[in-house]
């Protein structure tokens, strides 16, 4: 039987990064579980790093993130998540990146961990962790 796996969105992994709410949540599932971390997490986090922070900052995030020792990075997409993700922006009110990392968990059967209530939407579709919303 697998273990569980878990996909952290980018909110989760910048909630640990910022000290929000839920930090400790994400940092035990870091230390924990077997984690997923899609291509289009490592670009929301660089580019909201690069925005709000520092060039600087944003490689540093991207190179943790690329060095988590109990994280696969997906940095393709097959096609039956490709056509998930379709489905979930057509159907349901998300954004195009959050269609793409909700894909990959449902596609994984992963624990999407979350502080998105956008996420809320595909709550029938895909194992959800939701951490405290700001």
């Amino acid at each position: 039987m697998n273990a569980l796996k878990y996909v952290l969105d980018t909110s989760a992994l910048l909630a640990l990064m910022e000290e929000e709410a839920g930090a400790g949540r994400v940092e035990a599932i870091l230390r924990q579980e077997q984690i997923i971390i899609p291509f289009p997490v490592l670009l929301e986090v660089y580019y909201l790093s690069l925005q709000e922070r520092s060039e600087a900052t944003a490689d540093y995030r991207y190179a943790l993130l690329c060095n988590l020792p109990r994280a696969d990075i997906y940095w393709n997409m097959d096609e039956p998540t490709l056509l998930t993700a379709a489905r979930f922006k057509a159907r349901y009110c998300v954004s195009f990146a959050d269609a793409l990392i909700a894909a990959f968990a449902a596609q994984h059967h992963a624990v999407l961990v979350h502080k998105d209530p956008e996420f809320e939407a595909l709550k029938d579709h895909l194992l959800q962790e939701a951490l405290p919303y700001k």
